[in-house]
């Protein structure tokens, strides 16, 4: 009977779990949007928690994919803690989840060099422990051998550039030519990196955004003043992780960091689209109403450029995360349709570069 109670309460609490997991965006069609933290660290390196708190806090973030990535060379608490295998972080978080579950983790590690090159993660590994050597690219060498998706951690680190400019070293250059990394973060923590985006679109490498959490995540990304952590949204087929790993390797991501979103355009533009809703709500004389939604958690910030003027706005319109607007347009005659372009400021798609959509509107 009390083993009965017991898987009892499991249930009801895991039934509770999935009815509050957010959705954070409207899916384009024959895509699921896997979100993802896939820089993470516990007491297994140089992090100050234990791996259950970071599942628990991956599950009420709703996130779908976490990695732990602890440090090869730092393990601040070696006295404290005995680490005989470098899986045992991946081992116990994965023993925690349950069967049906949507949160997924995935195995990985950060190689922990100077500049350069530098420190990188390499997550979807098997086994963690052969990547341990005192060269950097052998163990790059490694985990390449082993499948693993390689991606360079915060480029812009000012205890690796002083003046937290992300760049490639010769050294990066010949990692690059031998495919030895794939993606490069352009936001690590409380960061976002211009130059690192740059890279990214100059040298085909996957836009990363990840947390790089040590601390608690609600103590560094403070919810009551409406922060989150970053997440790096992977355009995945299906919710397996062979199509997630495929996803990232073919650059099938975007970042969402603050209020920003960041990422290549054919990859975030049908996302925008499809949160975005423009709809008639009828004229009055020869002005008429619309009504704009965001159906996702980011609030979108857009500048009208077209030629109609507006009754009661500017040209700059805010819509709220999962909220309305509505905007009143003098269009001079009644008409059946209307096109209008918008560019969403807080969508980026390279340095000082952001999205820009077309709406077809019938009135």
């Amino acid at each position: 009977m009390k083993k009965l109670t017991i898987l009892f309460f499991i249930h009801i609490a895991l039934v509770n779990y999935s009815q509050t997991r957010k959705v954070f965006f409207l899916s384009p069609s024959d895509t699921y949007i896997i979100s993802s933290d896939l820089h993470i660290h516990t007491v297994f390196s140089d992090g100050e928690v234990w791996p259950s708190i970071r599942i628990k806090e991956a599950r009420k973030d709703s996130l779908d994919l976490i990695s732990m990535t602890e440090h090869l060379e730092y393990l601040s608490y070696k006295k404290d803690v005995i680490i005989t295998d470098r899986n045992r972080s991946y081992n116990i978080s994965k023993a925690i989840l349950t069967k049906d579950e949507p949160l997924m983790i995935v195995n990985g590690s950060e190689i922990t060099k100077p500049m350069p090159p530098g420190h990188f993660n390499a997550i979807f590994v098997r086994d963690v422990n052969p990547l341990l050597n005192p060269d950097g690219e052998k163990s790059m060498i490694e985990a390449n051998k082993q499948g693993a998706f390689v991606f360079w951690n915060h480029p812009n680190w000012v205890e690796n550039r002083d003046d937290g400019i992300a760049r490639l070293d010769k050294m990066h250059e010949r990692l690059l030519e031998k495919k030895l990394f794939h993606g490069i973060e352009v936001v690590n923590e409380h960061t976002y990196s211009e130059e690192a985006l740059a890279l990214a679109l100059e040298n085909n490498l996957t836009i990363m955004g990840t947390s790089d959490i040590h601390g608690l995540i609600d103590w560094t990304f403070d919810k009551e003043k409406e922060q989150h952590r970053p997440v790096t949204f992977i355009l995945s087929k299906n919710r397996t992780i062979k199509s997630i790993r495929d996803a990232l390797f073919d650059q099938k991501t975007f970042v969402w960091h603050r209020d920003m979103l960041i990422g290549k355009k054919e990859n975030i533009s049908p996302v925008v689209t499809e949160n975005l809703k423009i709809s008639s709500l009828g004229y009055y004389k020869k002005i008429v109403t619309i009504k704009i939604q965001n159906k996702s958690v980011v609030p979108f910030k857009l500048r009208y450029l077209g030629d109609y003027t507006f009754h009661s706005n500017s040209s700059i319109l805010e819509i709220p995360s999962r909220g309305e607007l509505l905007v009143t347009i003098k269009t001079k005659e009644i008409l059946s349709s209307i096109e209008m372009s918008f560019e969403v400021l807080n969508v980026i798609t390279a340095p000082n570069k952001n999205l820009v959509i077309k709406k077809n509107i019938n009135l």
